[in-house]
C-alpha cells in the first residue's frame, strides 16, 4: 500500500509539473505575442486608453477705453477638437467629411488652410507663396493647382469622386497633419460652433471617432468695426510664429496680429491651464477634470473715448461719401486723429475704410479673406482696409504746414509780426522759376499786403514763398522737426511711419536733385515734406499748448489678473523694445509766446473771418476754433481723370483755452474745407453738443481753390 501511495503522489506531482510547464510556455508565448509580434498594435490600444492632456485656454485680457467700456473682450464658445483614434484611413476620411457637413449645415466655419480651390482649380495665395508652399510640401514647382490637388488626394487616400467633398476631407487632413495631431495631442477643427452642431455631435458622438467638445474662450469685439485699426485683430498662430515659442503657445492658439492685440500680446495672452481627458479605445471621451486652472490675461486700458471714437469714425465716413458724390471723384480713404493738447493722449483715431476684427477671431472664410485682400476681385480690397492711415500713410500736408514756415520766420527774425509783404501774384524767384499764388491762378491778382496773421487766414502762397526763401531750408527743416514733424511720435501701435522733411539730404536719400527753388515748395507744405495725421495732430497740439513738446500715447494702463497695475517703468522698457523706438536726438527749440500768438490768431481767423478758408464750416458754431485747411497736389489723376488733391484740416478748441487738437486727411478730397467738415461734428461731440443736429443744420460748403 505504501509503494502504491507513493507512486500516485509521484504521478500527481508529474502531472502538476507538466501543467505548470505548459502554463509557463503559454505565458511566455503570450508575452512574446504582446511585446514582439503585436507589440505596436497593443501599445497603440494602450495609448488610446491613457488619460490625455488638453489645454485649458486662458481668456485674453480685455481692451477698454478710458471709461472702462469694453472694446475687445472674451466670451465662451464650444470648440471641436480631434484626437487620433484607432480607425482606418477610409473611416477617418468619411468621418471628417461628415464633420464638415454638420458644421456647414448649421452655418459654422472650420479650419481651412489649404491654399487650393477647386472648380476652377487655382491657388488662393500669390505665386511667390505658392512656390514656398510647394517646397514645404515636397511638390515639384512646375505642378499646377489641379496637379497639386491630385497629389494630395492620393497622399491622403481620398476615394471620393465628388471634387467638393474631396476638398473638404483634404483641407482637414492637411490641417491636422500639419498641426501634428496624435493620440495625446488634439487639433482644433472649429472654434465656436453653434448649439445645433453641439447637439448633433453630442447625440451622435459614436459616429465621430476622436472628437472632443470643449468650452473655449472666443475673442469678441462688441462694437464690430469700432476702433478696428487701434485694436487690430487676432488669428490662428502661424508655423513661423510658433517656431521657437512652443513653451508658450501651441498650434491651436490665436495670437495678436496687428494693433494693440499685437503690441500687448505678451500681457493680453494669459497663462493656459491643463484639463485631463479620459478616452476609450474607440475615441469616445469617458471623463475629464481640470488639473491646472487657467489665468486670464491683463486688461489694457486705452486713452480713447469710445463715444468720441464712434462720432469721429462716422463723421469721417459720411464726409468721404459726400465729397465723392459732390466732387465726382474717387476717394480711396482718409483718417482723423483727436488729441489732448496738454498730455498727448489720443482720444480718437480713425482710419477709413475699416474692417471687422470679429471676422478673424475664429476662422475667417476664404470669401471674406478675399473681400479684404484680393485687389483683383474686390473694390474694397483696392482701398487697403488694413492700412492704419493715421499712422502709416505719410503725405504732403499742403497749406496746413504754413504755420511751420511762419514760426521759423518769426523765431529767426526773417520776418516780424507786423511786417506786411505785398503779394503781387507772381513770385519772381529766378529766370526759369516764378511760381504763382493760388489767388493769381484763380482771379488774376494777388492778395496785396499781408502780415503773418493775415497770410495764414488767407493762405497766401506768395507770403510764404518769401518767408521760406528768407529763412532757408536748414532753418525750415529745423523748426519742422521741433514741431514734431518728420519723425515717429512713438504711439503704441505697429507700423508708424516717420515720413520726410524736405531738405537737400532728403532729396539725396531719395535719389533726387535738390534745386534752389525747392525751398519755395517746401515752405507751402509741398515738395518732399511728407507727414502722417498723427504727427500733424501733435504739431497742432504743440502750437496750441504754448510750444510745449508732448509724448503721444494711446495707453492709459495695464492691469493684471489680480487687479494690480503694471509699473510704468516696466511698460516703457517693454514698449521701447517692442516698437524699436530710438532716442530723439533732434535739437530742442523754445518758442516765444508773442510769435505763437500771432500764428494762433491767424488760425482763429481761418474759422471766423471773412475770407477764412474754413469760415463757412464753423459759422454760428458755439465753440471758437483755431484751424487751417490745406490742399496738397499729388501730381496724379484718379479713375475719373481728375487731378488727385488730398484735403487736410488741422485745428484746436476752444481757442482761448485749448483742450483738443484735430488732424484730418481725406485722400483726393480736393479742397481743404472738405476735411474741415467732419471736424465740426467731432468738436461738438467732445464738448457735449448735439452733433447730429449740427450736421443737419450745415449748409452746403462752397468749393475752395487748391493750396489753401
Amino acid at each position: 500500500m505504501g509503494n502504491q501511495s507513493n507512486n500516485q503522489m509521484k504521478i500527481r506531482y508529474n502531472i502538476l509539473s507538466a501543467m505548470v510547464y505548459i502554463i509557463g510556455i503559454v505565458l511566455i508565448l503570450q508575452l512574446f505575442n504582446l511585446q514582439i509580434v503585436n507589440g505596436e498594435t497593443y501599445r497603440e490600444e494602450s495609448n488610446t486608453r491613457l488619460t490625455r492632456e488638453s489645454t485649458l485656454k486662458a481668456a485674453r485680457g480685455n481692451i477698454v477705453d478710458q471709461s472702462g467700456n469694453k472694446l475687445a473682450t472674451t466670451t465662451t464658445g464650444i470648440a471641436l477638437e480631434l484626437y487620433k483614434s484607432k480607425v482606418d484611413i477610409e473611416t477617418l476620411n468619411q468621418t471628417l467629411l461628415k464633420i464638415t457637413q454638420v458644421l456647414e449645415q448649421n452655418g459654422d466655419t472650420y479650419i481651412d488652410d489649404l491654399p487650393i480651390q477647386v472648380e476652377p482649380y487655382q491657388f488662393t495665395i500669390s505665386d511667390e507663396k505658392a512656390k514656398t508652399w510647394k517646397q514645404e510640401n515636397k511638390i515639384d514647382q512646375n505642378k499646377t493647382a489641379e496637379e497639386c490637388f491630385a497629389i494630395l488626394k492620393e497622399k491622403y487616400e481620398i476615394t471620393n469622386e465628388n471634387i467638393q467633398e474631396a476638398r473638404k476631407i483634404m483641407t482637414l487632413r492637411y490641417s491636422i497633419n500639419k498641426a501634428g495631431y496624435s493620440n495625446t495631442k488634439a487639433v482644433e477643427i472649429a472654434s465656436n460652433i453653434s448649439e445645433q452642431s453641439l447637439a448633433q455631435f453630442s447625440e451622435q458622438s459614436a459616429e465621430f471617432a476622436g472628437i472632443n467638445l470643449t468650452v473655449t474662450p472666443i475673442r469678441t469685439y462688441p462694437s464690430s468695426t469700432l476702433a478696428s485699426h487701434i485694436l487690430g485683430y487676432v488669428s490662428k498662430i502661424s508655423p513661423n510664429e510658433l517656431k521657437g515659442n512652443e513653451d508658450t503657445y501651441n498650434a491651436n492658439d490665436i495670437i495678436g496680429k496687428t494693433g494693440i492685440e499685437y503690441i500687448f500680446e505678451p500681457y493680453l495672452k494669459g497663462t493656459d491651464g491643463i484639463k485631463q481627458i479620459d478616452m476609450d479605445v474607440n475615441g469616445t471621451v469617458t471623463g475629464e477634470y481640470v488639473s491646472k486652472e487657467a489665468v486670464a490675461g491683463c486688461d489694457v486700458a486705452l486713452t480713447i473715448d469710445a463715444n468720441l471714437q464712434q462720432v469721429t469714425e462716422n463723421a469721417l465716413k459720411t464726409s468721404i461719401e459726400s465729397i465723392g458724390q459732390k466732387e465726382q471723384v474717387a476717394i480711396t480713404g482718409g483718417s482723423a486723429v483727436v488729441m489732448n493738447v496738454k498730455t498727448g493722449e489720443v482720444l480718437a483715431l480713425a482710419s477709413y475704410p475699416d474692417f471687422d476684427p470679429n471676422d478673424f477671431a475664429t476662422s475667417i472664410s476664404t470669401e471674406k479673406w478675399n473681400y479684404y485682400t484680393s485687389e483683383e476681385t474686390s473694390e474694397y480690397a483696392r482701398n487697403h482696409p488694413f492700412v492704419n492711415r493715421a499712422i502709416s500713410s505719410a503725405s504732403s500736408p499742403g497749406s496746413t504746414y504754413k504755420m511751420v514756415t511762419a514760426i521759423a520766420g518769426l523765431e529767426t527774425g526773417a520776418v516780424t509780426k507786423t511786417e506786411r509783404i505785398n503779394d503781387v501774384g507772381i513770385y519772381r524767384f529766378s529766370s526759369d522759376y516764378n511760381p504763382k499764388c493760388w489767388m493769381y491762378q484763380s482771379y488774376g491778382r494777388g492778395h496785396g499786403y499781408l502780415n503773418v496773421t493775415g497770410a495764414i487766414i488767407h493762405s497766401c502762397n506768395y507770403f510764404f514763398y518769401e518767408v521760406g526763401n528768407r529763412v532757408g531750408i536748414e532753418n525750415l527743416a529745423k523748426y519742422t522737426r521741433a514741431l514734431g514733424l518728420g519723425k515717429k511720435t512713438g504711439i503704441e501701435l505697429l507700423g508708424e511711419k516717420a515720413g520726410y522733411v524736405a531738405s537737400p539730404d532728403t532729396s539725396k536719400a531719395l535719389g533726387q536733385t535738390w534745386n534752389g527753388g525747392d525751398v519755395l515748395s517746401a515752405a507751402i507744405g509741398q515738395g518732399n515734406n511728407s507727414f502722417t495725421p498723427i504727427q500733424m495732430a501733435k504739431y497742432t497740439s504743440i502750437l496750441a499748448n504754448g510750444g510745449q513738446n508732448i509724448d503721444v500715447t494711446i495707453l492709459k494702463s495695464v492691469i493684471d489678473a489680480n487687479g494690480n497695475e503694471v509699473p510704468k517703468e516696466e511698460l516703457e522698457t517693454f514698449l521701447k523694445g517692442r516698437l524699436g523706438l530710438e532716442e530723439d536726438n533732434s535739437e530742442k527749440v523754445t518758442f516765444h509766446k508773442e510769435n505763437l500768438d500771432a500764428v494762433l490768431e491767424g488760425m482763429k481767423g481761418v474759422t471766423t473771418e471773412a475770407g477764412g478758408t474754413a469760415t463757412s464750416i464753423f459759422r454760428n458754431f458755439n465753440i471758437e476754433v483755431g484751424g487751417k485747411t490745406g490742399s496738397a497736389q499729388t501730381g496724379q489723376v484718379d479713375g475719373n481723370g481728375k487731378k488727385i488733391t488730398n484735403a487736410w484740416f488741422v485745428g484746436f478748441a476752444p481757442f482761448d483755452s485749448p483742450e483738443i487738437a484735430i488732424a484730418i486727411m481725406i485722400e483726393n478730397g480736393q479742397h481743404g474745407s472738405n476735411a474741415a467738415t467732419p471736424a465740426r461734428d467731432i468738436i461738438a461731440e467732445y464738448f457735449g453738443m448735439n452733433a447730429n443736429k449740427i450736421t443737419e443744420d450745415m449748409t452746403a460748403v462752397p468749393s475752395i481753390q487748391i493750396n489753401r
